[in-house]
């Protein structure tokens, strides 16, 4: 295959992989439709009989889904995707694939496809020779396993490597190895544990579009997990967020990202600001909020605010213009300019607010990204739809309790 159809093929491909993602899918709704292919119902898992490690764990997964568990490390997230695989026991609650429980399945029985970070290549083996390895134990004929081989090879875009072993090969090879390896025996489901982790960012990204572009193309159903934000934002179709051993918030990235249900989620998915303040009432989605030295602002209310209680506005740095700016806005505050970094394609800005907080500000490095001297005024602006009042929490990080 040329490389201008390669080129032209992929860019097909993430066009409609992203095309997929900002409509949300049909899907991405777990209770839209009939085809619920994998189902957690009220799972928990505890290893000492006393304390839960994953508190009631549930989802559906319709076929063909892209589900990726993000969350930070002891989040409970690499338990599920253990208890799925059959790695460990469920101590409660039902693992079922299309409708059949498999909590007392054998792991090999489950037809399940693993990829894990470290590859689990056979060292000893060609990369012909692992690939055939599952399809032989299966019993599938020497002449189908070639060809099964051979078709893998060539959609991994490793047609050539086949005599060689995984000691001669790249980390994103050997990951494509992986990969092949875990789809050739047409799995009813993949499951992949931080599989990016040992590659450095070049690689990483490269090895994003490849399991993107393979998921689009082949339809395959999987559970990912991942602690990278990005790489969950932009491969997947919904993403759960653990914390603790629980679910935060289940949905499409977009929804993630612009609608977070608390202060974890807002925190942990991209970048924030945290603005202390107030509730001095709640007019029906809205809240408006009394912050230190600039008077009230308004906000969209999420789940468990109280007049009278204290709370964070969230906004998120690209969401914030620098006056004199042509966006739209209704919130107009004071800020005291700290330091400008360059990153190179944005510039980030650090403003200090009347409480002696901080709030950090992206803007694109064009002609339109204004100059300042330490200790001047600017403006900060942003729309009420942009921002979002949630409980305070002392253990967000930049935020007293």
């Amino acid at each position: 295959m040329s490389t201008t159809v390669n080129v032209a093929a992929r860019r097909g491909f993430l066009n409609a992989a992203v095309a997929f993602k900002k409509t949300g899918g049909a899907r991405l709704n777990k209770h839209s439709g009939t085809d619920v292919f994998l189902e957690f119902d009220d799972v928990k898992k505890s290893y000492d009989q006393k304390s839960l490690v994953v508190k009631g764990f549930n989802i559906a997964v319709e076929q063909g889904e892209f589900i990726t568990l993000l969350g930070p490390s002891g989040s409970g997230k690499t338990t599920v995707l253990m208890m799925l695989a059959g790695f460990e026991s469920v101590t409660s609650g039902t693992i079922a694939i299309r409708g059949q429980s498999i909590n007392k399945t054998a792991p090999y029985k489950r037809n399940i496809g693993m990829v894990f970070q470290n590859y689990a290549l056979f060292p000893h083996m060609t990369v012909a020779e692992n690939l055939g390895y599952p399809l032989g134990v299966r019993g599938m004929a020497k002449a189908d396993q070639r060809k099964r081989i051979s078709e893998y090879l060539d959609l991994v875009e490793l047609g050539d490597f086949g005599n060689r072993y995984p000691g001669q090969l790249s980390g994103g090879q050997r990951q494509r190895v992986a990969l092949a390896r875990a789809m050739i025996f047409e799995p009813t489901l993949i499951l992949m544990d931080e599989p990016l982790g040992a590659l450095d960012k070049k690689l990483r990204e490269q090895m994003q579009y490849e399991i993107t572009r393979l998921h689009e193309q082949l339809g395959f159903t999987v559970m990912y997990v991942t602690h990278d934000q990005a790489e969950a934002l932009s491969m997947s179709n919904r993403i759960a967020v653990f914390n603790d051993g629980i679910v935060q918030q289940c949905a499409a990235p977009a929804e993630l990202y612009e609608k977070p249900a608390n202060a974890f989620v807002a925190e942990f998915i991209g970048e924030n600001n945290f603005i202390e303040g107030q509730v001095d009432r709640i007019e029906g989605k809205h809240a408006i909020v009394t912050i230190k030295g600039e008077g009230t602002i308004t906000a969209e209310a999420a789940e468990g605010l109280v007049a009278g209680g204290r709370c964070v506005v969230s906004v998120r740095p690209e969401k914030l213009f620098i006056h004199p700016s042509t966006h739209a806005h209704d919130h107009d505050i004071k800020a005291t300019f700290v330091a400008r970094i360059y990153v190179g394609d944005f510039i980030r800005y650090y403003f200090r607010l009347a409480d002696n907080k901080e709030i950090v500000v992206k803007v694109l490095n064009d002609l339109s990204a204004p100059e300042f001297g330490e200790g001047d005024v600017g403006r900060l602006q942003w729309l009420t739809s942009d921002c979002i009042a949630f409980p305070h929490s002392g253990e967000m990080p930049g935020v007293t309790g």
